[in-house]
């Protein structure tokens, strides 16, 4: 069976090729992977939904009274499944999604890539305060990947299918197909040029489409903006960007600060305790950070702020409108806590929509407190609910343009334009220079392995060493003398250098034949002169685990030499020449770029 598989998909290629462009089939492919993200955004929407109205059912009676174990169950599931079933912890999808693009060709494995699908709806639809488009993303960017390796595809193809399944989730999630593909191209670093520009389109539109057949109208947020600009209420936009800025660095230390605190727990059951327990807490005090909190905002936008805080402790003072503002203040604190709590317990999810509970909490909280200082001034909540998402957005993904276009479309309305272009400048400029770089890319731009829309530094980070190491050179011994250097090294090879090894294969040094041109002829010193007496040491190496193309271009070019030798595993491995380097820089670039 899987021989016929194999000649029907030989078949199936080779009429490819001879009937559909490789531009047109990438076009039906992205249209396809458009469909499949739509999909797999629907998937595992309503599976979490499934999840949640089986525990507000009556078969949990005790859910009200206990609600705070509801997340540690489901975080115990996920435990039992990763741990005994599939052996395999789960993974952010984002991060993994930007690490095989930079170091895999953009190769996802399969069980990577599809376990959120399971594992992120149990997550959320016990209470974990994660959000599913990450997911959404990942699992549908997987998919781009395997289909890309099926039909043989090359690296920069599977790259842009990979940037669709991403355009694919946002537009289904929320209906923007604008903010979908400019997502892509803000945190994939795809290029926007019409190679790229309308595959992206088509998958935006074909997932969107999707949203809609099983949908119909229904959309995640419903607001139509009611108060459009006012040039008088640009100081109060400058407010929000600067506070949603100063939240977006809150939220990212944050962060990384109890990610690290989780580690200090080698054992998962240790850490599934403690972090259920935090967010068990958090949620008694605070219910709206249950789940994703797509309710709450809805609430904020249609201002009723008492249904979106909830049943609280608190309920016989929340007619202070102070105390309001205090609980509001509290969601936009602890949603990045309860969120990373959840992550640290091994919940699986995305931050995205967690993000933007943040951002409407914060936006929310400013407006209110501008409207009840008593000066007489008055700003509409339900905008600044906007703005607030769209600045923790630009703030804590560095995706500016992709927050702008996502609100504009959320309000099918360009009237916010303005207000939104002024906030998320703001938060994007003062957080970016605080923390250059966001949740998604911060771990491997400290391992180097990052790409950005500089070509020259991504063509670099895509390149491999392996590709350049070149292993026929003859390596002799620091004891063998002239004349054994000369018959058995010189005379069978076509190279001017030769490593000089020890017993273990550490390199000592190299010989160059320039420096034994005067002598080689000179018979007399054929066994009077020894190769330790020729060779010279190298203060700069290539270490294979270490470096790579940019750390050896930097080499390069501080050494000024033409070979430098590569270690692996403390031992001499070959050399990589410069023109053998910028060689495959240019191969590189040309593929990359054309």
């Amino acid at each position: 069976m899987p021989a016929k598989k194999k000649t029907l998909l030989h078949r199936f290629l080779i009429w490819r090729y001879r009937h559909i462009s490789t531009k047109n089939f990438v076009l039906i492919l992205s249209v396809f992977v458009g469909f499949c993200a739509g999909l797999i955004s629907l998937l595992l929407k309503n599976i979490t939904h499934l999840i949640q109205v089986v525990l507000e059912s009556d078969i949990i009676s005790w859910q009200t009274s206990f609600y705070f174990i509801i997340p540690v169950i489901g975080l115990l599931i996920v435990y039992v499944i990763t741990k005994f079933i599939i052996k395999k912890s789960p993974k952010s999808a984002i991060p993994l999604i930007l690490y095989s693009l930079s170091k895999k060709d953009g190769k996802i494995k399969p069980l990577s890539g599809y376990l959120p699908l399971l594992l992120a709806p149990i997550t959320v639809g016990f209470g974990g305060s994660v959000g599913l488009l990450g997911p959404a993303v990942g699992s549908g960017s997987t998919l781009s990947s395997n289909l890309s390796t099926l039909f043989k595809l090359d690296t920069k193809t599977r790259f842009l299918l990979i940037g669709c399944a991403a355009a694919g989730a946002i537009s289904a999630v929320f209906k923007s197909p604008l903010a979908g593909l400019v997502f892509a191209v803000e945190v994939f670093s795809l290029d926007l040029t019409l190679t790229s520009l309308l595959p992206l389109l088509f998958a935006s539109v074909s997932s969107i489409i999707t949203s809609y057949f099983f949908l119909g109208d229904e959309v995640l947020f419903s607001f139509d903006v009611l108060e459009k600009f006012d040039i008088y209420d640009t100081p109060f936009y400058m407010i929000l960007g600067v506070g949603t800025a100063v939240a977006s660095i809150y939220f990212t230390k944050m962060y990384f600060g109890i990610l690290h605190f989780f580690d200090r727990f080698p054992k998962k059951i240790h850490r599934l305790l403690i972090g259920g327990f935090a967010i068990g807490v958090m949620l008694y005090f605070i219910p709206p950070l249950y789940g994703e909190g797509l309710g709450f905002i809805n609430d904020l936008l249609n201002g009723n702020h008492l249904a979106a805080i909830g049943n609280t402790p608190f309920d016989n003072m929340t007619s202070n409108i102070w105390m309001i503002i205090a609980l509001l203040i509290g969601i936009t604190v602890f949603k990045a806590i309860a969120m990373t709590a959840t992550f640290g317990a091994g919940g699986s999810g995305g931050i995205i929509i967690p993000t933007m509970v943040m951002g409407s909490a914060l936006g929310n909280v400013v407006s209110k407190i501008i409207n009840n200082l008593g000066v007489g001034i008055q700003v509409s909540e339900a905008n600044f609910t906007l703005l607030g998402m769209a600045g923790l957005i630009a703030g804590v993904l560095h995706a500016p343009l992709t927050s702008i276009f996502l609100i504009a479309e959320i309000t099918s309305s360009y009237e916010l334009f303005v207000p939104l272009m002024i906030t998320t400048a703001i938060s994007f400029i003062i957080s970016k220079n605080s923390i250059e770089h966001n949740i998604y890319t911060r771990e491997l731009a400290e391992q180097g392995l990052l790409l950005t829309h500089d070509k020259d530094q991504t063509v670099l980070t895509l390149m491999r060493l392996d590709d350049c190491i070149e292993t026929n050179f003859i390596a002799v011994n620091p004891e063998h003398s002239l004349k054994h250097l000369l018959s058995e090294a010189v005379a069978k090879s076509n190279r001017n250098l030769f490593p000089v090894v020890d017993e273990s294969n550490a390199l000592l040094g190299i010989v160059k034949l320039d420096n034994i041109r005067d002598i080689m002829f000179d018979i007399s010193l054929y066994h009077k002169t020894t190769v330790a007496m020729l060779m010279t040491q190298l203060e700069t190496m290539i270490i294979y685990e270490e470096d790579d193309a940019k750390k050896a271009m930097q080499k390069f070019q501080d050494t000024g030499a033409w070979n430098l030798p590569v270690i692996k595993d403390g031992r001499y491995y070959g050399f990589i020449s410069k023109s053998k380097l910028l060689t495959a820089y240019r191969r590189k670039l040309i593929n990359f770029t054309r």
